[in-house]
């Protein structure tokens, strides 16, 4: 789990991530891990239900990646789904563009 390069354009420089810790529980839609910009602090939600399993401590050490590769070496936990029916709930890729460039219109 992580940040869309998106949410990283958004938010603007990140100076700062608070991530949870590993068998940390959560319901879809709770927060998870908060991320500081220069601009703002924004809560990042839990997209399914689940147990962390795994921290990414590097992120912590270093949020200036999340700027720089968010979908390479910037996620941020790993989640052990509690129930497979809450991916049904998510948007594939392509949705996610398309649901983005209709909100800058």
């Amino acid at each position: 789990m992580g940040l869309t390069s998106f949410a990283v354009d958004e938010l603007g420089d990140i100076v700062f991530v608070e991530l949870p810790e590993a068998g940390s529980k959560y319901e879809p839609g709770e927060s998870i891990c908060t991320v500081e910009s220069v601009k703002a602090s924004s809560a990042v939600y839990a997209p399914v239900g689940g147990e962390v399993i795994e921290v990414n401590t590097s992120v912590k050490e270093d949020p200036e990646k999340l700027n720089k590769d968010p979908f390479g070496e910037s996620w941020l936990v790993k989640l052990k789904i509690a129930n497979q029916d809450h991916l049904k709930s998510l948007l594939s890729a392509s949705e996610y563009e398309s649901a983005v460039e209709q909100s800058k219109h």
